[in-house]
């Protein structure tokens, strides 16, 4: 029996980025669900009138998105910065102490299990191929070319907020004001189950604990809202 590659198995440098990339889509999704359903459920609570709904709804749609946009911005361009610094600080080392580097490049490759020989050898090849590319995934975890953009990490962000809470959005002003609730409720149910299901699979867990939560703090929000409008309401306020 001969081996033969795994040309269908995902492999490459960008395979974790993509999935971060994913997941972080996922649950600014869900996000958005759960969010914006716990505010118009709760605007429901105290008032029927579809033109109330729709404007708490959009004001925390545009509000929530930004937020997450905005967030996801600084974090990323922090996280950036951060691994700019690790790259210059590496790449001035290796100018100036190239054969500590080999050394400790050696030392890293031992760590994985490889023989003295065998990582002297492996550092000496990388170190001619590319010291810095080297030293910055084995030492540092980072690719080089690789950096996450902070502006198409808030556009992700924005859009990924966006489309989560126009569910619950749509789903209480379309319907009419007898089944408006019961929509929501459902839709907003089912896209946690979704999401849910989703995240878990990116993560290799089991699906079922990650939807009965999801849904659970979903549910959990949307009846603490509700209670909270009617109240509200009930008061005048």
């Amino acid at each position: 029996m001969t081996d033969t590659p795994a040309h269908d198995e995902p492999h490459g440098t960008g395979l974790g980025a993509r999935l971060n990339w994913l997941r972080a889509a996922v649950l600014g999704a869900n996000d958005g669900v759960v969010s914006t359903a716990g505010l118009v459920v709760g605007v429901a609570g105290a008032t029927g009138d579809r033109g109330t709904l729709l404007t708490a709804g959009l004001a925390g749609l545009l509000a929530g998105s930004m937020s997450m946009a905005a967030g996801e911005y600084v974090s990323v361009s922090t996280q950036r910065d951060s691994e700019k610094a690790a790259l210059a600080t590496e790449r001035r080392e290796l100018q100036e102490a190239p054969e500590a580097e080999l050394i400790e490049l050696t030392g890293l490759l031992q760590g994985k299990g490889l023989s003295h020989e065998v990582a002297r050898e492996a550092a000496v090849q990388l170190t001619a191929r590319d010291a810095l590319r080297a030293h910055a995934e084995v030492e540092l975890g980072i690719d080089p070319d690789g950096l996450t953009n902070p502006w198409h990490a808030a556009g992700a962000s924005f859009l990924a907020f966006t489309v989560g809470a126009l569910l619950p959005l749509l789903a209480i002003v379309l319907p009419p004001a007898s089944a408006r609730l019961l929509v929501t409720v459902l839709s907003v149910l089912a896209a946690l189950a979704l999401t849910g299901w989703w995240s878990a699979r990116l993560g290799d867990a089991k699906a079922g604990p990650a939807v009965l939560r999801n849904m659970g703090g979903g549910a959990v929000a949307m009846a603490v809202t509700y209670v909270a409008g009617e109240l509200l309401g009930a008061a005048g306020v």
